[in-house]
Protein backbone atom coordinates (compact mmCIF):
# COMPACT_ATOMS: atom_id res chain seq x y z
CA UNK A 1 0.00 0.00 0.00
CA UNK A 2 1.31 3.60 -0.67
CA UNK A 3 1.15 6.04 1.98
CA UNK A 4 2.06 9.28 -0.18
CA UNK A 5 0.34 10.27 -3.36
CA UNK A 6 3.05 11.75 -5.47
CA UNK A 7 2.42 15.47 -6.82
CA UNK A 8 3.34 17.49 -9.94
CA UNK A 9 6.22 19.62 -9.54
CA UNK A 10 4.14 22.25 -11.14
CA UNK A 11 2.38 22.62 -7.34
CA UNK A 12 5.84 22.93 -5.65
CA UNK A 13 7.46 25.58 -8.06
CA UNK A 14 6.80 29.01 -6.67
CA UNK A 15 4.48 31.72 -8.43
CA UNK A 16 5.87 34.56 -9.92
CA UNK A 17 4.53 37.88 -9.26
CA UNK A 18 3.70 40.22 -11.48
CA UNK A 19 5.99 43.28 -10.27
CA UNK A 20 8.74 40.82 -9.96
CA UNK A 21 8.09 39.75 -13.21
CA UNK A 22 8.32 43.07 -14.63
CA UNK A 23 11.48 44.14 -12.43
CA UNK A 24 13.30 40.64 -14.33
CA UNK A 25 11.99 41.99 -17.57
CA UNK A 26 13.69 45.00 -17.17
CA UNK A 27 17.17 43.69 -15.61
CA UNK A 28 16.86 41.32 -18.71
CA UNK A 29 16.63 44.52 -21.29
CA UNK A 30 19.60 46.08 -19.53
CA UNK A 31 21.32 42.58 -20.13
CA UNK A 32 20.17 42.72 -23.34
CA UNK A 33 21.79 46.16 -24.33
CA UNK A 34 25.14 45.34 -22.59
CA UNK A 35 25.30 42.48 -25.79
CA UNK A 36 24.35 39.79 -23.75
CA UNK A 37 22.27 38.55 -26.52
CA UNK A 38 18.59 39.11 -27.97
CA UNK A 39 15.85 39.04 -25.20
CA UNK A 40 13.06 36.24 -25.04
CA UNK A 41 9.71 35.89 -24.49
CA UNK A 42 8.45 36.49 -20.17
CA UNK A 43 8.40 32.18 -19.34
CA UNK A 44 9.55 30.90 -16.07
CA UNK A 45 12.32 28.74 -18.06
CA UNK A 46 13.94 32.39 -19.53
CA UNK A 47 14.09 33.36 -15.78
CA UNK A 48 15.74 30.51 -14.62
CA UNK A 49 18.04 30.45 -17.73
CA UNK A 50 19.15 33.72 -17.12
CA UNK A 51 19.41 33.49 -13.62
CA UNK A 52 21.71 30.50 -14.09
CA UNK A 53 23.83 32.42 -15.86
CA UNK A 54 23.81 35.20 -13.97
CA UNK A 55 25.65 33.35 -11.48
CA UNK A 56 27.84 31.81 -13.19
CA UNK A 57 28.97 35.12 -14.25
CA UNK A 58 29.15 36.87 -10.91
CA UNK A 59 31.06 33.75 -9.72
CA UNK A 60 33.57 33.57 -12.33
CA UNK A 61 37.17 32.94 -10.90
CA UNK A 62 36.03 31.86 -7.39
CA UNK A 63 35.51 28.24 -6.01
CA UNK A 64 31.97 26.69 -6.54
CA UNK A 65 30.02 26.77 -3.48
CA UNK A 66 31.64 29.92 -1.90
CA UNK A 67 29.74 33.02 -1.08
CA UNK A 68 30.59 36.73 -2.14
CA UNK A 69 32.40 39.06 -0.09
CA UNK A 70 29.79 41.31 1.42
CA UNK A 71 32.11 44.53 -0.50
CA UNK A 72 31.97 42.43 -3.67
CA UNK A 73 29.64 44.50 -6.74
CA UNK A 74 27.38 42.84 -9.04
CA UNK A 75 26.88 43.75 -12.58
CA UNK A 76 23.49 45.26 -12.15
CA UNK A 77 24.99 47.42 -8.89
CA UNK A 78 23.00 45.61 -6.48
CA UNK A 79 23.21 42.51 -4.02
CA UNK A 80 22.82 39.13 -5.77
CA UNK A 81 21.70 37.51 -2.36
CA UNK A 82 17.57 37.80 -3.14
CA UNK A 83 18.74 35.77 -6.08
CA UNK A 84 20.60 33.32 -4.56
CA UNK A 85 17.93 32.67 -1.70
CA UNK A 86 15.36 31.93 -4.59
CA UNK A 87 17.49 29.45 -6.44
CA UNK A 88 18.22 28.33 -2.71
CA UNK A 89 14.35 28.27 -1.72
CA UNK A 90 13.72 26.34 -5.06
CA UNK A 91 16.48 23.34 -4.77
CA UNK A 92 14.85 22.79 -0.89
CA UNK A 93 11.31 22.34 -1.78
CA UNK A 94 12.57 19.94 -5.24
CA UNK A 95 14.37 18.33 -2.18
CA UNK A 96 11.41 17.99 0.09
CA UNK A 97 9.26 16.81 -3.04
CA UNK A 98 11.91 13.97 -3.05
CA UNK A 99 12.20 13.16 0.68
CA UNK A 100 8.58 13.02 0.73
CA UNK A 101 8.45 10.22 -2.09
CA UNK A 102 11.24 8.52 -0.59
CA UNK A 103 9.42 8.42 2.75
CA UNK A 104 6.63 7.19 1.39
CA UNK A 105 8.57 4.19 -0.29
CA UNK A 106 10.09 3.96 3.22
CA UNK A 107 6.85 3.68 4.70
CA UNK A 108 5.58 0.80 2.27
CA UNK A 109 8.98 -1.43 2.82
CA UNK A 110 8.49 -0.56 6.26
CA UNK A 111 5.09 -2.33 6.20
CA UNK A 112 5.87 -5.03 4.38
CA UNK A 113 8.74 -5.63 6.99
CA UNK A 114 6.92 -5.46 9.61
CA UNK A 115 4.27 -7.76 8.19
CA UNK A 116 7.31 -10.55 7.21
CA UNK A 117 8.22 -10.36 10.96
CA UNK A 118 4.74 -10.82 12.43
CA UNK A 119 5.54 -14.12 10.69
CA UNK A 120 8.86 -15.05 12.10
CA UNK A 121 7.88 -14.85 15.65
CA UNK A 122 8.42 -18.19 16.73
CA UNK A 123 11.51 -18.12 14.90
CA UNK A 124 13.38 -15.70 16.28
CA UNK A 125 12.23 -16.60 19.92
CA UNK A 126 15.45 -17.92 22.12
CA UNK A 127 15.77 -21.57 22.57
CA UNK A 128 15.61 -22.70 26.13
CA UNK A 129 18.79 -22.38 28.26
CA UNK A 130 19.07 -25.90 29.95
CA UNK A 131 22.15 -25.15 31.80
CA UNK A 132 20.98 -22.11 33.23
CA UNK A 133 23.76 -19.61 32.38
CA UNK A 134 21.28 -16.74 32.23
CA UNK A 135 20.15 -17.50 35.42
CA UNK A 136 23.26 -17.38 36.78
CA UNK A 137 24.41 -14.36 35.06
CA UNK A 138 21.42 -12.49 36.57
CA UNK A 139 22.20 -13.85 40.49
CA UNK A 140 25.46 -13.09 40.04
CA UNK A 141 24.73 -9.29 39.28
CA UNK A 142 22.20 -9.63 42.04
CA UNK A 143 24.31 -11.13 44.72
CA UNK A 144 27.27 -9.02 43.89
CA UNK A 145 29.20 -11.84 43.89
CA UNK A 146 31.93 -12.61 40.74
CA UNK A 147 30.69 -15.45 38.46
CA UNK A 148 32.95 -18.51 38.67
CA UNK A 149 34.87 -19.31 35.33
CA UNK A 150 34.97 -22.70 36.25
CA UNK A 151 31.44 -23.41 36.70
CA UNK A 152 30.53 -21.63 34.26
CA UNK A 153 32.85 -24.11 31.88
CA UNK A 154 31.26 -27.01 33.40
CA UNK A 155 27.44 -26.39 33.41
CA UNK A 156 27.06 -28.37 30.00
CA UNK A 157 28.75 -31.55 31.40
CA UNK A 158 27.62 -34.70 33.62
CA UNK A 159 29.59 -33.50 36.88
CA UNK A 160 30.54 -30.13 38.26
CA UNK A 161 33.21 -30.03 40.84
CA UNK A 162 33.97 -26.74 42.96
CA UNK A 163 35.98 -28.54 45.26
CA UNK A 164 38.42 -25.81 47.53
CA UNK A 165 36.68 -23.11 45.15
CA UNK A 166 35.86 -20.54 48.38
CA UNK A 167 32.50 -19.81 46.43
CA UNK A 168 30.92 -18.65 50.03
CA UNK A 169 27.57 -18.10 51.20
CA UNK A 170 26.36 -16.04 48.31
CA UNK A 171 28.65 -17.64 45.12
CA UNK A 172 26.77 -21.31 46.46
CA UNK A 173 23.40 -19.40 46.46
CA UNK A 174 23.96 -17.55 43.00
CA UNK A 175 25.15 -21.42 41.78
CA UNK A 176 22.51 -23.11 42.96
CA UNK A 177 19.89 -20.58 41.14
CA UNK A 178 21.68 -21.75 37.79
CA UNK A 179 20.89 -25.45 38.54
CA UNK A 180 17.24 -24.64 39.54
CA UNK A 181 16.41 -25.46 35.91
CA UNK A 182 19.71 -27.42 34.16
CA UNK A 183 19.32 -31.02 32.82
CA UNK A 184 23.05 -31.85 32.38
CA UNK A 185 24.30 -32.05 35.79
CA UNK A 186 23.90 -35.55 37.31
CA UNK A 187 26.84 -34.73 40.09
CA UNK A 188 27.45 -32.05 42.28
CA UNK A 189 30.71 -31.68 44.41
CA UNK A 190 31.04 -28.48 46.49
CA UNK A 191 33.39 -29.22 48.90
CA UNK A 192 35.18 -27.08 51.17
CA UNK A 193 33.47 -24.15 49.41
CA UNK A 194 32.57 -22.27 53.15
CA UNK A 195 28.69 -22.62 52.01
CA UNK A 196 27.49 -21.92 55.83
CA UNK A 197 23.52 -21.90 56.23
CA UNK A 198 22.59 -20.07 53.64
CA UNK A 199 24.52 -22.10 50.80
CA UNK A 200 23.64 -25.14 52.59
CA UNK A 201 19.31 -23.82 52.95
CA UNK A 202 20.08 -22.44 48.93
CA UNK A 203 20.82 -26.20 47.61
CA UNK A 204 18.59 -27.52 49.67
CA UNK A 205 15.78 -25.22 47.94
CA UNK A 206 17.40 -26.30 43.81
CA UNK A 207 16.91 -30.09 45.12
CA UNK A 208 13.25 -29.27 46.02
CA UNK A 209 13.40 -28.61 41.62
CA UNK A 210 15.84 -30.00 40.37
CA UNK A 211 15.23 -33.66 39.19
CA UNK A 212 18.49 -34.65 37.60
CA UNK A 213 20.60 -34.31 40.11
CA UNK A 214 21.71 -37.46 41.47
CA UNK A 215 25.01 -37.03 43.87
CA UNK A 216 25.59 -33.87 46.10
CA UNK A 217 28.74 -33.92 48.27
CA UNK A 218 28.43 -30.65 50.46
CA UNK A 219 31.24 -31.60 53.06
CA UNK A 220 33.36 -29.47 54.96
CA UNK A 221 30.39 -26.34 54.31
CA UNK A 222 29.81 -25.59 58.11
CA UNK A 223 26.48 -25.50 57.12
CA UNK A 224 25.20 -25.88 60.38
CA UNK A 225 22.00 -26.46 62.48
CA UNK A 226 20.00 -23.94 59.52
CA UNK A 227 21.54 -25.81 56.66
CA UNK A 228 20.91 -28.90 58.04
CA UNK A 229 17.08 -28.43 58.71
CA UNK A 230 16.85 -27.18 54.92
CA UNK A 231 18.83 -30.56 53.92
CA UNK A 232 16.42 -32.58 56.29
CA UNK A 233 13.12 -30.61 55.04
CA UNK A 234 14.08 -31.89 51.32
CA UNK A 235 14.83 -35.16 51.73
CA UNK A 236 11.23 -36.36 51.89
CA UNK A 237 10.11 -35.08 48.10
CA UNK A 238 13.37 -35.91 46.39
CA UNK A 239 12.98 -38.99 44.35
CA UNK A 240 16.15 -38.78 42.49
CA UNK A 241 19.59 -38.13 44.98
CA UNK A 242 20.85 -41.32 45.90
CA UNK A 243 23.99 -40.25 47.03
CA UNK A 244 24.84 -37.28 49.81
CA UNK A 245 27.80 -36.17 51.46
CA UNK A 246 26.95 -34.17 54.84
CA UNK A 247 30.50 -34.91 56.18
CA UNK A 248 32.21 -31.83 57.90
CA UNK A 249 29.74 -29.63 58.44
CA UNK A 250 29.35 -28.72 61.95
CA UNK A 251 25.58 -30.81 62.58
CA UNK A 252 24.42 -31.58 66.13
CA UNK A 253 21.59 -33.23 68.03
CA UNK A 254 19.01 -30.25 67.06
CA UNK A 255 19.31 -31.63 63.71
CA UNK A 256 18.89 -34.76 64.64
CA UNK A 257 15.12 -35.23 65.00
CA UNK A 258 14.78 -33.81 61.12
CA UNK A 259 16.82 -36.32 60.13
CA UNK A 260 15.82 -39.25 61.33
CA UNK A 261 11.86 -37.95 59.86
CA UNK A 262 13.17 -37.56 56.18
CA UNK A 263 14.87 -40.93 55.89
CA UNK A 264 11.78 -42.52 57.29
CA UNK A 265 9.74 -40.67 54.23
CA UNK A 266 12.71 -41.00 51.95
CA UNK A 267 13.63 -44.19 49.91
CA UNK A 268 15.69 -43.14 46.99
CA UNK A 269 18.60 -41.89 49.33
CA UNK A 270 21.51 -44.88 48.84
CA UNK A 271 24.90 -43.50 50.39
CA UNK A 272 24.90 -40.93 53.25
CA UNK A 273 27.60 -39.75 54.69
CA UNK A 274 26.79 -37.68 58.12
CA UNK A 275 31.23 -38.23 59.64
CA UNK A 276 33.00 -35.45 61.53
CA UNK A 277 29.90 -34.37 63.08
CA UNK A 278 28.80 -33.10 66.80
CA UNK A 279 25.95 -36.21 66.58
CA UNK A 280 25.62 -37.29 70.27
CA UNK A 281 23.33 -39.60 71.96
CA UNK A 282 19.86 -37.86 71.22
CA UNK A 283 21.13 -38.29 67.40
CA UNK A 284 21.88 -42.13 68.13
CA UNK A 285 18.28 -42.42 69.19
CA UNK A 286 17.09 -40.62 66.58
CA UNK A 287 18.82 -42.34 63.61
CA UNK A 288 17.79 -45.69 65.38
CA UNK A 289 14.32 -45.34 64.89
CA UNK A 290 14.83 -44.51 61.01
CA UNK A 291 17.11 -47.56 60.61
CA UNK A 292 14.50 -49.96 61.76
CA UNK A 293 12.34 -48.66 59.13
CA UNK A 294 14.33 -47.23 56.52
CA UNK A 295 14.33 -49.60 53.10
CA UNK A 296 16.44 -47.31 51.12
CA UNK A 297 19.74 -46.21 52.60
CA UNK A 298 22.82 -48.96 51.54
CA UNK A 299 25.49 -47.24 53.08
CA UNK A 300 25.72 -45.20 56.16
CA UNK A 301 28.76 -43.34 57.73
CA UNK A 302 28.51 -41.90 61.79
CA UNK A 303 32.28 -41.65 62.00
CA UNK A 304 33.85 -38.45 64.32
CA UNK A 305 31.05 -38.25 66.11
CA UNK A 306 29.69 -38.36 69.79
CA UNK A 307 27.50 -41.12 70.04
CA UNK A 308 27.79 -42.90 73.07
CA UNK A 309 25.87 -44.55 75.87
CA UNK A 310 22.06 -45.02 75.30
CA UNK A 311 22.44 -43.75 72.00
CA UNK A 312 24.51 -46.48 70.73
CA UNK A 313 23.29 -49.34 72.01
CA UNK A 314 19.99 -47.85 70.63
CA UNK A 315 21.54 -47.41 67.30
CA UNK A 316 23.43 -51.19 67.48
CA UNK A 317 19.80 -52.47 68.22
CA UNK A 318 18.07 -51.15 65.25
CA UNK A 319 20.62 -53.53 62.62
CA UNK A 320 18.73 -56.29 64.26
CA UNK A 321 15.14 -55.26 62.03
CA UNK A 322 17.25 -53.59 59.38
CA UNK A 323 17.11 -55.73 55.93
CA UNK A 324 18.78 -53.01 53.78
CA UNK A 325 22.01 -51.56 55.32
CA UNK A 326 25.36 -53.13 53.83
CA UNK A 327 28.17 -50.61 55.27
CA UNK A 328 27.91 -49.36 58.53
CA UNK A 329 30.80 -47.07 59.93
CA UNK A 330 30.86 -46.26 63.65
CA UNK A 331 34.24 -45.10 64.34
CA UNK A 332 35.76 -42.98 66.65
CA UNK A 333 32.53 -42.78 68.82
CA UNK A 334 32.00 -43.73 72.21
CA UNK A 335 30.22 -47.17 71.89
CA UNK A 336 32.71 -48.73 74.50
CA UNK A 337 31.89 -52.30 76.26
CA UNK A 338 27.56 -51.71 76.22
CA UNK A 339 27.82 -50.56 72.58
CA UNK A 340 29.93 -53.33 71.66
CA UNK A 341 27.64 -56.18 73.39
CA UNK A 342 25.08 -54.77 71.58
CA UNK A 343 26.33 -54.87 68.17
CA UNK A 344 27.49 -58.43 69.04
CA UNK A 345 23.54 -59.47 69.76
CA UNK A 346 22.54 -57.55 66.57
CA UNK A 347 24.85 -59.33 64.33
CA UNK A 348 23.17 -62.55 65.54
CA UNK A 349 19.94 -61.45 64.18
CA UNK A 350 21.32 -59.43 60.65
CA UNK A 351 21.40 -60.87 57.68
CA UNK A 352 22.81 -58.40 55.11
CA UNK A 353 25.39 -56.52 56.76
CA UNK A 354 28.48 -56.75 54.88
CA UNK A 355 30.93 -54.26 56.40
CA UNK A 356 31.58 -53.02 59.75
CA UNK A 357 33.89 -50.18 61.30
CA UNK A 358 33.96 -50.23 65.17
CA UNK A 359 37.33 -48.60 64.87
CA UNK A 360 38.70 -46.07 67.89
CA UNK A 361 35.42 -46.88 70.22
CA UNK A 362 37.19 -47.59 73.85
CA UNK A 363 36.18 -50.88 73.65
CA UNK A 364 38.10 -52.81 76.37
CA UNK A 365 38.68 -56.81 76.11
CA UNK A 366 35.53 -57.83 77.47
CA UNK A 367 33.19 -55.92 75.50
CA UNK A 368 35.38 -57.60 72.49
CA UNK A 369 35.03 -61.03 73.87
CA UNK A 370 31.00 -60.57 73.74
CA UNK A 371 30.86 -58.65 69.96
CA UNK A 372 32.42 -61.70 69.06
CA UNK A 373 29.72 -63.88 70.10
CA UNK A 374 28.20 -62.19 66.95
CA UNK A 375 29.74 -63.60 64.86
CA UNK A 376 29.85 -67.32 65.35
CA UNK A 377 26.43 -67.07 63.91
CA UNK A 378 26.95 -64.09 61.69
CA UNK A 379 27.13 -65.09 57.59
CA UNK A 380 27.12 -61.97 55.80
CA UNK A 381 29.79 -59.61 57.09
CA UNK A 382 33.02 -59.81 55.25
CA UNK A 383 35.21 -56.90 56.02
CA UNK A 384 35.27 -55.99 60.53
CA UNK A 385 37.65 -53.31 61.63
CA UNK A 386 37.88 -53.01 65.29
CA UNK A 387 41.44 -51.69 65.71
CA UNK A 388 42.64 -48.94 67.52
CA UNK A 389 40.75 -50.28 70.63
CA UNK A 390 42.18 -51.16 73.90
CA UNK A 391 41.14 -54.96 73.62
CA UNK A 392 44.81 -56.32 73.69
CA UNK A 393 45.71 -59.57 72.52
CA UNK A 394 43.07 -60.96 74.38
CA UNK A 395 40.22 -59.22 72.57
CA UNK A 396 41.48 -60.08 69.25
CA UNK A 397 42.40 -64.03 70.32
CA UNK A 398 38.32 -64.13 70.93
CA UNK A 399 37.59 -62.92 67.67
CA UNK A 400 39.64 -65.48 65.84
CA UNK A 401 37.97 -68.30 67.91
CA UNK A 402 34.84 -67.22 67.21
CA UNK A 403 35.69 -67.23 63.53
CA UNK A 404 37.18 -70.21 63.92
CA UNK A 405 34.09 -71.50 65.11
CA UNK A 406 32.05 -70.68 62.19
CA UNK A 407 33.28 -72.67 58.87
CA UNK A 408 30.26 -70.51 57.17
CA UNK A 409 31.56 -67.18 57.69
CA UNK A 410 31.85 -64.66 54.82
CA UNK A 411 34.81 -62.82 56.33
CA UNK A 412 37.54 -61.90 53.81
CA UNK A 413 39.11 -58.34 55.90
CA UNK A 414 40.07 -58.25 59.69
CA UNK A 415 41.56 -55.50 60.52
CA UNK A 416 43.35 -55.40 63.86
CA UNK A 417 45.76 -52.36 63.34
CA UNK A 418 47.79 -50.99 66.42
CA UNK A 419 46.60 -53.82 68.45
CA UNK A 420 49.66 -55.94 69.98
CA UNK A 421 49.32 -59.66 69.72
CA UNK A 422 51.30 -62.67 71.03
CA UNK A 423 52.69 -66.19 69.73
CA UNK A 424 49.02 -67.47 70.78
CA UNK A 425 47.83 -65.20 67.88
CA UNK A 426 49.61 -65.95 65.26
CA UNK A 427 49.04 -69.92 65.79
CA UNK A 428 45.24 -69.35 65.91
CA UNK A 429 45.58 -67.01 62.82
CA UNK A 430 47.46 -70.17 61.34
CA UNK A 431 44.64 -72.52 62.16
CA UNK A 432 41.44 -70.00 60.77
CA UNK A 433 43.68 -69.51 57.53
CA UNK A 434 42.89 -72.94 56.67
CA UNK A 435 39.25 -72.98 57.35
CA UNK A 436 38.58 -69.48 55.64
CA UNK A 437 41.58 -69.32 53.07
CA UNK A 438 40.82 -65.68 51.34
CA UNK A 439 40.86 -64.29 54.79
CA UNK A 440 43.37 -61.26 55.26
CA UNK A 441 44.59 -60.52 58.77
CA UNK A 442 45.95 -56.89 60.16
CA UNK A 443 47.26 -56.41 63.26
CA UNK A 444 50.05 -54.53 65.39
CA UNK A 445 53.20 -55.45 66.25
CA UNK A 446 54.18 -59.08 67.90
CA UNK A 447 54.94 -59.71 71.18
CA UNK A 448 56.21 -63.11 72.91
CA UNK A 449 59.22 -65.18 71.95
CA UNK A 450 61.68 -63.46 70.16
CA UNK A 451 63.46 -64.98 67.18
CA UNK A 452 67.44 -65.61 66.45
CA UNK A 453 69.21 -62.66 66.35
CA UNK A 454 67.20 -61.21 69.39
CA UNK A 455 64.53 -59.32 67.45
CA UNK A 456 61.17 -59.80 68.82
CA UNK A 457 58.39 -61.27 66.34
Amino acid sequence: MVFGKKRSKDVFLPSVPEDEAAETAGELEQWGQTGTGPLKDFSRESVDSQKTATQTKTDSGRPRGTRANSDEKVPDGGERGGEVEEIDKEQVEEKEVGDEQQGARACVMSADEDYDTDLEVEEKKKSYDHTGETRYMKACKKLQVVPACSFLRQMQNSEVSMMHYGLGPKGTKALAVALVTNTSVLRLNLRDNWTEGMGGAAVAEMLKENCYIKEVDLSDNRIGERGGKAIASMLPGNTTLVNLNLSGNCLNDLVAPDLGDALNANTMLKRLDLSHNALGELAGESLAECLSENSGLRSLSLAWNCIRGRGAVLLANSLRDNLFLRTLDVSCNGFGKEGAIALGEALKENSTLEELNVSNNQIPPEGAIRFAMGLRVNKTIKSLNIGRNPIQSAGCYGVLQSLQANPESAMEMLDFSDIAVNQDFEELRSAVKDILPSLVVKHGRRIGKPKAGGATL
